[in-house]
């Protein structure tokens, strides 16, 4: 999505809020406000929490929540105004950062024949949360303020224009609609819930060779390519699926991603030991006291969890200042090229290295230790996203000129509801998870290499040949300037996946090169954007909710016979849903409103 930078965003005296202190005062925050916060932080924690384990990708969720939320506002509660807009973005960005961060390392734990415990998923992940909003309230004065038009937090800038421009028209929300009937509908047809109609195209050759190479019609993955666009589709196409290859490439990326941030690192903590952070009438309390009691509790509950204290003690403080670290990392890393290109992955990938090579020093190799092992990462990698997603949310929130107390606990409330949704999420989804073959029905690319990577280096395992080759390939991507982790993803993820993320990428292409006038064809790939997003939201949803039936025995397994379970039903339901996606964006005829006035 093309990012445009607010003619608020100078320099921080100059800074003039869209809305006055007297409008704050009668707008803002209401029981109705927080529960539909609460709903679209549900949504997207778990439509998030859907896709990224399927795909590997994730979506930020601030400007589909801000287009969302100024609906609602507008149907619900109209007097709350920009304000309560605001807030819906902030719980919405709230629920999906959880699971932007969670879906990394908590699959891993039945990846490795372990099972993941409700209750303690949900301990671990709210510690993250508290922990996290704790640290970034501490640096978020000098970030936000002392740093306005130095960071630019280019994504929290696109926001806070969305929120100025909701009372101009609800296209946006109107695409997005049609998106989301789109991604419905067919995903109720195929297998993932009633199976009427196939949506696997799988062709064989063996004239010379033998090959096969298979295409999932699953418009959520469609939405996705469409949203990351082809070079990104295409670089992830390249790969093929060859587990250790792909996990020298991670591995690779994120210590070349860790030794790009050291600079950071350490302007981060400089300006922050020096950093004045007046917050004026506004005290930070409720930061404090998080960061208080999560930095306690989590000694407490890793004695519980691991039955050790020798263990719940060092792997406390490995967990408390690597996520210290990364947390300010993060924040900062909004700021200058948004929560949606952080690497997130790798500050985690980076941290995990460190904490297994501890535990195998220790003499702490068996599975058991390997399963609390992960647990604490999961505190890190949560920690990490939340600690980007709240700062990026909260310049939004100063942008608007929202109150930062408030923004505080309706962030804080929405990401600890998306704990819980993404954890259960996760319960419900292990037996799908569990499933090793060569087309699963989810990829889980960055939690089959954490899984790779503590296995391996506990055990002593590791087939170090193919490491060694990915992290060879890594080298060549880096010097050729491709970005490694996405051709890293594409060595996970199976071909029927990273197809269909070529072919939304291809549909994008297809429009541009359809539009020739400039302010029309971004008009169009921005509708683009929105109905993407609603194809992300109505696969994932329904798809969820069409496993929860099987899961539960609603629905039993159903695998479509004759016609409709051929590749030919798969290439007609294909053609439908090109047809879908490209007939209402080049229906559009005239540019947006803001652009007729550039």
């Amino acid at each position: 999505m093309e990012k445009t930078f607010s003619k608020h965003a100078v320099a921080k005296t100059h800074y003039v809020p869209y809305a006055t202190d007297g409008a704050k005062e009668n707008s803002g925050g209401s029981t109705a406000i927080m529960i539909m916060g609460a709903i679209l932080a549900t949504i997207f924690a778990a439509s998030t929490a859907y896709s990224g384990m399927k795909a590997g990708l994730t979506v930020a969720a601030g400007i589909p929540g801000s287009i969302i939320g100024s609906g609602m506002v507008g149907v619900f509660a109209k007097k709350k105004g920009i304000f309560g807009k605001n807030l819906l973005q902030g719980m919405s960005s709230g629920g999906e950062s959880i699971a932007s961060g969670m879906i990394y390392v908590l699959p891993a734990i039945i990846i490795i024949g372990g099972k993941v415990n409700f209750f303690a998923g949900i301990a671990v992940g709210a510690l993250a949360v508290l922990f996290a909003v704790g640290v970034a309230s501490l640096v978020e004065n000098y970030l936000l303020v002392e740093e306005n038009g130095k960071l630019m937090y280019p994504e929290s800038t696109a926001i806070s224009e969305a929120l100025d421009a909701s009372e101009a028209g609800g296209d946006s929300l109107k695409h997005m609609g049609i998106g989301f009937g789109i991604g419905g509908i067919i995903t109720l047809l195929t297998t993932q819930v009633f199976g009427w109609v196939n949506s696997v195209m799988t062709f064989v050759g063996n004239s010379s060779y033998r090959w096969k190479i298979s295409t999932e019609v699953n418009p959520m993955l469609a939405g996705i390519g469409f949203v990351v666009g082809l070079d990104v589709s295409l670089t992830m196409f390249a790969g093929s699926y060859t587990k250790y290859i792909g996990a020298g490439m991670m591995l690779c990326g994120g210590i070349i991603g860790a030794i790009k941030l050291i600079p950071v690192i350490v302007t981060s903590i400089k300006k922050t030991l020096n950093a004045r952070n007046d917050v004026g009438e506004e005290k930070n309390s409720l930061g404090v006291v998080s960061l208080l009691v999560a930095a306690i509790a989590i000694f407490i509950v890793g004695a519980f969890l691991a039955g050790n204290i020798v263990i719940a003690i060092i792997a406390g403080i490995l967990s408390l200042v690597l996520a210290l670290l990364f947390v300010i990392v993060s924040a900062r890393l909004a700021g200058t090229i948004g929560c949606s290109n952080a690497p997130v992955s790798g500050m985690t990938i980076a941290s995990l290295v460190v904490m297994t090579l501890v535990f195998a020093l220790m003499g702490w190799t068996a599975n058991a230790h390997n399963e609390i092992l992960l647990l604490f990462g999961v505190f890190i990698v949560t920690a990490i996203s939340v600690g980007g997603a709240y700062t990026q949310t909260q310049k939004v929130n100063y942008l608007v000129g929202g109150r930062r107390s408030e923004m505080m606990k309706y962030f804080m409330i929405a990401a600890l509801i998306g704990v819980v949704v993404v954890v259960g999420t996760t319960v419900i989804l292990a037996p799908q998870l569990a499933i090793k073959s060569a087309n699963p029905p989810f990829g889980l690319p960055q939690a089959n290499l954490i899984a790779t990577l503590t296995t391996g280096i506990l055990s002593g395992n590791l087939p170090w040949i193919m490491i060694i080759v990915g992290i060879i390939i890594a080298i060549v991507c880096w010097m050729l300037g491709l970005s490694i982790m996405t051709v890293a993803l594409g060595f996970y993820l199976p071909i029927s996946t990273t197809s269909i993320i070529l072919v939304g990428a291809l549909l994008k292409l297809l429009i541009e090169k359809l539009t020739k006038d400039k302010a029309l064809r971004e008009t169009r790939l921005s509708s683009g954007v929105s109905l993407s997003s609603g194809l992300i939201a109505g696969g994932s949803i329904i798809g969820l909710i069409g496993i929860i039936l099987h899961v539960t025995g609603v629905l039993s397994n159903r695998v479509p016979a004759g016609f409709a379970g051929s590749n030919g039903m798969a290439v007609i339901l294909l053609i439908i849903m090109a047809a879908t996606i490209v007939i209402p964006l080049m229906r559009i005829k005239q540019p947006a409103r803001k652009a007729q006035k550039q």
